[in-house]
């Protein structure tokens, strides 16, 4: 089913209900700006280039530096970034537990040091709200624990359990519902039982929207789609349903065929910085010496404004003497292939396609199903 995403708050059974914009259709693809930007593009690039619709924000990262209360002053998030799309922030979990040893879990938050300065931070689920409510974001995210691939039965289920309780506590404390919609996050590891349980016990609560959170963290690629074609079935069919953290378009469109409607990742213009750029026929390493005396654009097939007026050539030249018009160029690139990766989608969808157009790309992209 496509969800369309409406302003204003309108009545429709079906719809996401977010401020800010016109309608809008998913699946969709959403860039993250970690540092209330995306890294090395400006909102007008976004809108203009990319034509991304919502974008991300870290609520980790934006509480320690520069702080809520001072994205608050400045309007929100969306004053502050000059950003009149819809925003989502994550609630600051995943962050936090990749912390490792620099963190330390009870049933009240989740105690850390700063990566920034060692200084001693805590965020409860009370407190992961008032930030995100601070940011003002449209879509806010519950306060969870992602847990490590591989972890134990027990392990999972208690940290499950607490995600639970988190939840329930989150939702207590959103005071802003009619601005900002709270996400639940089914987490579960990768345990069916506790994925289920997980489920159920988060539909009870009636969030508006739900998340699977904990997939994509390192396990192979059969475990992960093991995990979201049972998961996926669990959620509300009326209510949209967002994958955290996949941005490969190979899990994009599993991820649509399972029936989720928003996806998020960094991966687009990480690797862009590392010289690497996402095409029709495969990923490419565009800084390698093959592609010196290349003079055709980085995807021949690609709309974007890189292909359009660079070559590989040139942009191999700018990466290799840093200069920050390649990752630019690189960056709108990739960040524009996975949107209209999305576009194609929702055209697949509707003409009940995916699933030839998976096959076709898979084997054009050189995936398989596999890996």
């Amino acid at each position: 089913m496509n969800y369309y995403i409406y302003v204003n708050n309108l009545e429709q059974e079906g719809a996401l209900y977010i401020h800010h914009m016109e309608i809008y259709g998913t699946p969709i693809f959403m860039p993250v700006g970690t540092q209330a930007t995306v890294k090395a593009m400006t909102p007008e690039e976004l809108k203009d280039m990319v034509e991304a619709q919502i974008i991300l924000a870290n609520t980790y990262h934006l509480f320690l530096r520069p702080g809520h209360e001072l994205i608050k002053e400045a309007g929100g998030l969306h004053s502050f970034m000059n950003w009149d799309r819809p925003i989502l922030t994550d609630s600051g979990g995943f962050q936090v537990f990749s912390l490792g040893a620099l963190r330390k879990i009870s049933e009240e938050g989740v105690e850390f040091r700063s990566h920034l300065d060692g200084s001693k931070q805590f965020i409860s689920p009370e407190k992961a709200i008032e930030i995100e409510e601070a940011l003002g974001a449209d879509i806010i995210m519950a306060f969870d624990e992602c847990c490590p691939y591989p972890s134990t039965y027990e392990y999972t289920k208690k940290s499950m359990e607490r995600t639970t309780r988190w939840a329930a506590r989150c939702k207590e404390a959103h005071t802003t519902t009619e601005k900002q919609g709270l996400f639940g996050i089914i987490q579960g590891g990768f345990f069916e039982d506790l994925r289920k349980q997980s489920a159920e016990d988060l539909i009870k609560m009636d969030f508006p929207g739900y998340a699977i959170g904990g997939i994509s963290v390192g396990e192979p690629k059969k475990e992960f789609l093991k995990m979201l074609n049972y998961t996926t079935p669990l959620m509300p069919e009326n209510k949209p349903r967002y994958l955290m953290g996949v941005g490969t378009p190979d899990y994009l469109i599993e991820a649509a065929i399972a029936g989720i409607d928003m996806c998020d990742c960094v991966l687009p213009t990480r690797i862009a910085r590392h010289g690497t750029a996402m095409t029709s026929h495969g990923k490419i390493v565009v800084r390698n010496a093959t592609y010196e005396k290349d003079f055709t654009p980085l995807d021949p097939e690609c709309d974007c404004y890189t292909c359009k007026n660079y070559t590989r050539a040139y942009i191999r030249h700018l990466i290799n003497t840093k200069e920050i018009l390649g990752v630019r160029l690189l960056s709108i690139h990739n960040l524009r292939f996975l949107t209209k990766i999305m576009d194609r989608v929702r055209i697949e969808i509707e003409n009940d396609n995916l699933l030839t157009f998976r096959d076709e790309f898979y084997k054009k992209y050189g995936y398989s199903k596999e890996n």
